[in-house]
């Protein structure tokens, strides 16, 4: 498999406080990685020095073999690396395609052009392509906030993916779904993702969530990676137990396992 992403020795200092140090991660394409961690562990921290929302203290972040560190936002987004939030960024009163032909306009479009139309037919045949991609597309003509939180978080990720970025950050995709729909949400989320082989981070408190469908996972604590490597053996991991999912868990039977990456 091809490397896409590659953290070297990252670090992020707060005056003399560490939010992440020595981060070494590598990415591979069309990867599934699961990321875990009590709040504070420096999950969040990771994701936003990679996307060029906080600049990294010391270390590299390599993007395709070139350092892309303390590249802005924008720029890391063109380049093909994108996220999604833990809340929705989304117009609440604006119907999901408008929502769609947005994201797709601004994607399409480094500046307005005047007397020229911002959308067409073909841009509204790929909006609605793509909300049929992550099955939503029955919800193109309803407004944002009459939507179930996990449609409004499909049609969020669904914008983050206008681009076809190479690598996706999600912030805890299935909070605030109900329990009896993450393991759909999620199955539609990945089968939609992998399509385009779009590599996939999502940081998860959910470990039935990570242990169905990331096979690969990284826990972090106190800023620190504290395991990274098959997800199996992550989540049996003495000190993993011990400082992130509590020596009480117990994994699920192989069947949830064998469920979601059965269809």
């Amino acid at each position: 498999m091809t490397t896409i992403l590659e953290t070297k020795n990252l670090e992020m200092k707060f005056g003399a406080v560490y939010a992440a140090k020595d981060i070494n991660i590598s990415i591979q394409a069309g990867e599934v990685l699961g990321v875990i961690g009590s709040n504070g562990a420096g999950k969040t921290t990771f994701v936003n020095m990679v996307t060029g929302y906080l600049k990294p203290t010391s270390g590299d972040i390599i993007y395709r073999g070139k350092s892309i560190a303390g590249r802005p936002t924008r720029e890391v987004t063109k380049l093909g690396i994108c996220r999604s939030f833990q809340i929705p960024q989304l117009f609440p009163e604006l119907p999901v395609i408008e929502n769609m032909l947005i994201a797709l306009t601004i994607a399409k479009q480094d500046r307005p052009v005047l007397f020229q139309p911002a959308i067409d037919g073909a841009l509204e045949d790929e909006a609605h392509a793509l909300l049929a991609r992550f099955n939503i597309d029955g919800y193109a003509d309803q407004e944002i906030q009459t939507l179930p939180q996990g449609v409004r978080k499909l049609v969020d990720i669904a914008m983050a993916t206008v681009t076809e970025p190479d690598l996706l950050f999600l912030d805890e995709p299935t909070s605030g779904v109900s329990a009896d729909e993450k393991m759909d949400f999620m199955r539609v989320l990945i089968d939609a993702l992998q399509t385009t082989r779009t590599a996939v981070l999502f940081i998860e408190h959910d470990m039935e969530i990570v242990e169905a469908f990331s096979p690969r996972c990284v826990a972090f604590y106190e800023g620190t990676i504290l395991a990274d490597g098959p997800t199996a053996e992550v989540l049996e991991n003495a000190k993993v137990r011990e400082f992130v999912i509590g020596s009480e868990y117990h994994r699920s039977s192989s069947d949830s396992t064998q469920q979601a990456g059965a269809t």
